[in-house]
């Protein structure tokens, strides 16, 4: 996956069909799912006791949360292959960098968002302190971020390529 400045959202087909399929399911079965839960906690009384109701409510809000997302990256999203780069990290790149000028102590990791993460490599958000840190920097190029302890680190660009996974 890749964003461009105009906010539109590159997926492969793979991950547009993954994508759509979650939304189908959570406007579809998904709430119908929810109401009942809903539903059956209201006939056991009082609302304002009832742990069944609230829990049901609040699962109710995280699902039409996780709706309004979908619904707005499916919107902006276009399937195929990103533009070219031309080495410049970007969302949608698997990056690796190494630690302080350390050529032994090296990360490569997808700058994507979490809708994007899978298990075969690690993924770190274009928000995140490592992911702002080293966005829109070239191969060879040093770039700063900031440390939890609001210390700075840098490390050093030696792969930026677009993913194919």
């Amino acid at each position: 996956m890749t964003q461009t400045s105009e906010s539109v959202t590159w997926l492969t087909q793979e991950a547009y069909n993954k994508l759509k399929d979650e939304l189908a399911y959570l406007t579809g079965p998904a709430r119908t799912e929810i109401a009942a839960k809903i539903a059956a906690a209201r006939e056991e009384g009082d609302l304002r006791e009832n742990g069944g109701y609230h829990a049901a409510k609040e699962e109710q809000g995280k699902q039409e949360l996780r709706v309004r997302q979908l619904t707005q990256l499916l919107e902006n999203a276009k399937v195929g292959t990103p533009p070219a780069t031309d080495g410049e990290v970007a969302p949608g790149m698997v990056v690796t960098i190494a630690f302080d000028g350390d050529e032994d102590d090296t990360l490569t990791f997808l700058l994507a968002s979490r809708e994007y993460a899978s298990s075969e490599i690690e993924t770190y958000s274009p928000q995140s302190p490592l992911g702002s840190g080293v966005m829109g920097h070239k191969v060879g190029e040093d770039a700063e971020y900031e440390l939890p302890n609001g210390k700075k680190a840098s490390v050093t660009i030696l792969k930026a390529e677009p993913y194919d996974g």
